[in-house]
């Protein structure tokens, strides 16, 4: 029986980051993931070809209504095979460069399923046979799964989830997206881009739930202008495969007709055959796996990170704390710092935000300050034909400490990570309004948003 100091169960962004952190910190690592590809639903149907889409199609839609400013172009014709192609080829990549990681850091994988037998010991099932393998400790780092929706009858074809939606053969002239959240949203806005007509149903008063409310308008305003059909306060009461068309049913109006249907309403964890019950951890009323403030679980040798602990579910946010659990192991020391962790949605123009809301600092009673400014008053952002959005910077009414930074414009993305910085570090809106920014740059619209928050703005 094959011996290791740990285990990690998944081998999405959560789990090979502690697999490798581990193995640098001196440990005998082995990692189990049931797929043939490492990286995870991320890696494999997730973020990175759903980016490597939404990237190609922005470019593609921009040459198809000649929205290159000094060219013109006669005839553009789409290829959507080459578009998938080069979705392949980035995908490929990726993964590929994980099982290099594995390699260079020593870290020995296992394809298969895993599953716990006892406290140490780990079931491999896989196309090579079954193996046991024997642990100091263990590591579940297993994600998650679509969720279901009651009435929707996913037939992973016409009715399907995003793993569907990331390789459509043909634009589909109608789609319709169950649930304007993120992924929802991102995919809408890829077919859109290539031609579809895109209706999205969210059941919440407004689209983007948990982000800030002023950005989540803004961008609702944007989308709309863009032509996406967002419908809020619709619910969903059925969705079905009729004769090759996707059938939606809601309350209060009559059915839609599509090519193609979406269910994007959320994801919940994947714990399913992984044998918790044999080593006495039991899941949650949202059946997810409590864990300490060390993610350690029930097990205190048995640890639990990324989707299937509480929090949200972003690959970023299981990378920290896988090498803050693996780290905790080698050393008892190992910290995530939560309100630094941020969010985004990359559709065109990108929505993100770190730390608190404009919502949550009323409910909290805290007394905040804020300042906005818009990409359309920032030079860069007129260079680049690309002015719709702003920046929103929230600080503390007293002691003008950063509390949250909210962004929905071009790259808002990249931009944010300068306002995570900022928050980890505990910075002062004056902080980033002092800093000097390179000009003409985007990330200057945090500067002047910082400036504004200061009661000291300049360029407007």
């Amino acid at each position: 029986m094959p011996k290791h100091q740990l285990v990690v169960i998944g081998a999405g962004p959560g789990g090979y980051v502690a697999a490798i952190r581990a193995a640098q910190l001196g440990l005998n690592v082995a990692c189990v993931e049931k797929e043939a590809a490492l990286g995870g639903t991320c890696l494999r149907v997730g973020c990175i070809p759903s980016k490597a889409l939404l990237e190609a199609s922005e470019r593609i839609h921009a040459a198809l209504h000649n929205r290159l400013v000094g060219l013109r172009i006669k005839e553009a014709e789409l290829d959507l095979a080459a578009l998938m192609a080069h979705k392949d080829r980035v995908v490929r990549a990726n993964t590929q460069g994980i099982e290099y990681l594995f390699k260079k850091n020593g870290v020995v994988r296992y394809h298969g399923h895993g599953r716990l037998l006892d406290p140490h010991r780990v079931r491999v099932e896989g196309p090579e046979g079954v193996v046991e393998l024997e642990a100091e400790r263990i590591l579940i780092a297993t994600g998650s799964k679509v969720a279901p929706l009651k009435g929707v009858e996913l037939d992973y074809d016409i009715v399907g989830t995003s793993d569907q939606a990331i390789a459509y053969p043909q634009v589909p002239e109608h789609l319709v997206v169950i649930g304007g959240g993120v992924i929802g949203l991102e995919l809408g806005s890829v077919w859109h881009r290539l031609g579809a007509r895109v209706t999205v149903l969210e059941y919440l008063p407004t689209i983007l739930g948990g982000m800030d409310g002023e950005i989540a308008r803004t961008a609702e305003k944007i989308f709309k202008k863009q032509g996406l059909d967002i419908r809020t306060g619709v619910r969903v009461t059925r969705a079905y495969a009729q004769d090759g068309r996707g059938i939606v049913e809601y309350e209060g109006g009559e059915p839609l007709v599509a090519d193609r249907v979406l269910l994007a309403t959320g994801r919940i964890p994947n714990t399913e055959g992984l044998g918790l019950e044999n080593v006495g951890i039991t899941l949650d009323e949202r059946g997810r796996i409590p864990v300490n403030a060390h993610y350690q679980t029930a097990v205190p040798h048995i640890y639990a990170i990324g989707d299937v602990i509480a929090g949200p579910m972003l690959a970023h946010k299981a990378e920290e704390e896988g090498y803050a659990a693996v780290e905790h192991m080698v050393s008892g020391y190992g910290h995530v710092d939560y309100n630094a962790i941020p969010s985004v949605v990359y559709t065109h123009p990108e929505v993100a935000g770190v730390g608190k809301t404009e919502e949550e600092l009323k409910a909290a009673g805290i007394p905040y300050k804020k300042g906005t400014f818009p990409f359309s008053a920032n030079g860069r952002a007129r260079a680049m034909n690309d002015t719709e959005g702003l920046a929103k910077v929230l600080a503390h009414a007293e002691t003008d400490r950063l509390l949250g930074v909210h962004i929905v414009g071009p790259r808002a993305g990249d931009l944010i990570a300068e306002a995570a910085v900022a928050l980890a570090f505990h910075a002062s809106a004056e902080d980033l309004a002092r800093a000097s920014h390179a000009h003409p740059t985007l990330a200057e619209v945090l500067k002047e948003a910082a400036l504004a928050a200061w009661d000291r703005p300049l360029h407007i």
